[in-house]
């Protein structure tokens, strides 16, 4: 029986190298390296990973690494010679009203993008509240817009 760093790294690989769109794929694909587990521990074993479940552009959904903002292979073959035709992570705008950010994505991209600020907790954000599409960020009081931006930056690289 393989331990659970090995299983996570081979997850992240599943993911990476290959366009999944159910647990059971993954599960079989775990099940074929070698791997002992169930489809609940499949399940922790993601959320850990903090790999999210997208729309793909076909309408199905599939898996990603939010921290590579991709589904492996599927990605770089769709962006081909035009990288405009992917917007990483998602993101299309960002607009203030006082002490609000509205972030506008691409469908199911805004909790992945919010779970990703609330877990790094900057101090200029008291928390976000996701939809589907649209991350409502509230901001410290005396944050200007600026200060706003460059504390968003980590997690909208195209800000």
């Amino acid at each position: 029986m393989k331990n659970k760093a090995a299983r996570l790294q081979s997850i992240r690989e599943i993911i990476i190298h290959s366009r999944v769109k159910s647990q059971e794929e993954i599960l079989q694909k775990l099940i074929e390296q070698g791997f002992d587990l169930t489809q609940a521990t499949l399940s922790r074993d993601l959320k850990q990973l903090r790999i999210a479940k997208v729309p793909g552009n076909d309408g199905s959904y599939v898996y990603i690494m939010p921290e590579i903002g991709s589904v492996g292979k599927l990605m770089q073959e769709k962006m081909g010679d035009n990288p405009q035709r992917h917007i990483p992570g998602g993101f299309i705008s960002i607009n203030f009203s006082g002490n609000l950010a509205v972030i506008k994505t691409r469908p199911g991209y805004a909790g992945s993008l919010a779970y990703d600020i609330d877990s790094n907790t900057p101090p200029e954000v008291l928390g976000t509240i996701a939809g589907d599409d649209t991350v409502l960020v509230i901001l410290e009081e005396h944050i200007n817009h600026q200060q706003a931006l460059l504390a968003l930056s980590p997690f909208i690289p195209e800000v």
